[in-house]
């Protein structure tokens, strides 16, 4: 699932607060079709403002963060304990 950058909230509630003004304004028209697809956009801004970006980055796949290493990738074998290949 995809979050909303935390730096775009300002940007989305005033897009929110641009929907409820024209909700206002096309009840006031009586533009009944306009209304619902203005109330549509307006659940979507409610929705993105409501998304809280979890802490947790191993949740967000678009961060995979850095794979586990195994102690024996940590510390590698001195030099005299390296096994030969023939």
């Amino acid at each position: 699932m995809l979050w909303p950058d935390p730096t775009q909230r300002p940007r989305i509630a005033k897009i929110r607060d641009n929907l409820l003004a024209r909700i206002s304004e096309a009840e006031h028209e009586g533009w009944l079709g306009e209304i619902e697809g203005l109330k549509i956009s307006l659940t979507g801004a409610d929705d993105k403002l409501a998304q809280d970006r979890p802490t947790n980055k191993h949740h967000d796949p678009s961060r995979p963060g850095n794979p586990k290493l195994s102690s024996r990738a940590l510390n590698p074998p001195a030099s005299s304990e390296t096994v030969a290949t023939a």
